[in-house]
């Protein structure tokens, strides 16, 4: 058997190839939208792939499932469990088979048997791998998609908070109670292969290793500690985080289809152009990639600054628009990487772009402020703090005298910014409240400050902190 893992790192996303090396057959779980990788790897290692799966509907990125069956022609193995919202409305184009409860099927001499495991998902489903070709007869290893993850499990709340469906958080932490029982009786030698690891949104902590075995995590891992229902239900709800706005439309669109990858030249403009001009965008937002601190020095008045690094994908997701054109502000060597960093969450509107290193002219900028400046400047009752970090965070200790406004929310509370004071905004090390910074600005914010190391840097000159 071949075993090849894949990892987006902005995304904390894994997928997996699998291939049969005695009859060069292949299948991809849980695929990226971006499928080159596995078509690079079936091509260096001689294999053909000929069928994807997924563990369920995914909701922080879009498929490749269909990319691998539109132009390759794989067998898509998808779920029919789940009521009748979440069934997958265009896998009849292709050559499919819905899977259930106890279901096989294989490729080559390597068998997967489908374990129904919701919780995370009403139709979310777990495979079992057993490698006859090897001379096994029973699994090794387990894909949990989202069910299962290194010292975590799957979030149940993300239908009722991320697509709407009133009443269901509650329904499916007692479904993952569920599914922890049964898939406790397995063998504790089982490999856990799970579909994110360590930064994903899918749960609320989640470990940084690729990978487990089944007994690990039933000895360490705290949602198999707790056997009573009503004490892991609570548990379970407690503390998850808001889901990025994007996660409603990747439920959406990989349930109905992603659209196909369209491969398109980017036109490069000016930054005079005054069809890309910030303050003459029509619908188009303008993004500038750079790092917080070279945007801060200098940049186009009326753009917003989501540095390209391992947490543009995520703030993208947040704060982007669907239905919103976008245009780059970017270093021509990274563009081919940023766009396909939002392609990978479909937002595939990107119309132009503008080569970082040509930006001149009057351009805006904006300052930071230390820690102690920062406490003797709110002794003046002109200034407004701005804490962005998450609600956790906030609770776990915040400035005295700030409002909590999370940097995904920011956009839609601005009415709760006053526009008559000097903005202070800041989070737990100076990253967020920079991008944060950047759209202040662009609603017409021009008074505002970045607390230059964030909430560590307050705590670290031993400044006060008021804890709910």
């Amino acid at each position: 058997m071949y075993f090849k893992s894949y990892f987006d790192d902005q995304l904390a996303h894994m997928s997996y190839f699998i291939g049969c090396q005695k009859t060069g057959q292949a299948l991809v779980i849980d695929p990226a939208r971006n499928i080159q990788p596995y078509l690079d790897t079936a091509n260096k290692e001689g294999f053909t792939i000929t069928a994807a799966t997924e563990t369920h509907i995914h909701a922080d990125y879009l498929s490749g499932a269909r990319e691998l069956a539109h132009h390759h022609g794989v067998k898509l193995y998808v779920s029919d469990e789940g009521d009748k919202d979440w069934k997958y409305q265009y896998v009849d184009q292709y050559e499919h088979e819905l899977v259930t409860e106890g279901s096989t099927f294989h490729i080559g001499n390597i068998y997967f048997e489908v374990i129904h495991t919701p919780g995370h998902t009403p139709e979310s489903i777990s495979f079992l791998l057993t490698d006859k070709g090897g001379g096994a007869n029973e699994p090794m290893g387990m894909f949990t998609g989202d069910f299962l993850f290194v010292g975590d499990v799957g979030r149940p709340d993300l239908l009722e908070k991320a697509a709407g469906i009133k009443d269901t958080s509650e329904a499916g932490a007692r479904q993952m109670f569920a599914s922890l029982r049964k898939v406790e009786k397995l063998s504790d030698f089982l490999q856990v292969w799970p579909a994110h690891g360590a930064g994903s949104a899918c749960g609320k902590s989640l470990g940084a290793v690729p990978m487990t075995t089944l007994g690990y995590e039933k000895k360490f891992n705290w949602a198999f500690q707790i056997k009573e229902e009503n004490k892991f239900v609570e548990e379970l709800l407690a503390g998850q985080p808001e889901p990025p706005k994007y996660f409603a439309q990747m439920k959406k669109l990989n349930k109905e289809g992603p659209e196909l990858l369209r491969q398109e030249e980017t036109p490069k403009v000016s930054p005079s152009d005054t069809k890309v001009s910030p303050s003459d965008t029509g619908n188009a937002v303008v993004v500038d990639t750079r790092p917080a601190n070279e945007f801060a020095a200098g940049h186009a008045e009326g753009t917003i600054n989501i540095p390209y690094n391992k947490s543009f994908t995520n703030w993208a997701g947040w704060l982007l628009s669907y239905d919103q054109d976008i245009v780059l502000i970017a270093d021509p060597e990274e563009l081919t990487e940023v766009k396909k960093s939002l392609q990978s969450i479909g937002l595939d509107q990107v119309t132009a772009y503008i080569d970082s290193k040509e930006l001149a002219g009057s351009l805006e900028a904006y300052k930071s402020v230390t820690a102690s400046e920062a406490k003797k400047m709110m002794e003046d009752d002109t200034y407004f703090v701005i804490d962005v970090r998450n609600q956790s965070e906030w609770d776990s200790g915040h400035i005295p005298g700030a409002h909590h406004i999370m940097l995904g929310n920011l956009t839609d509370k601005l009415d709760e910014v006053p526009k008559d004071k000097k903005i202070i905004a800041h989070c737990q090390s100076g990253a967020r409240s920079a991008i944060g910074t950047s759209l202040l600005l662009k609603n017409g914010y021009k008074d505002v400050l970045n607390l230059e190391g964030g909430f560590n840097a307050w705590e670290a000159e031993g400044l006060p902190v008021k804890k709910e």
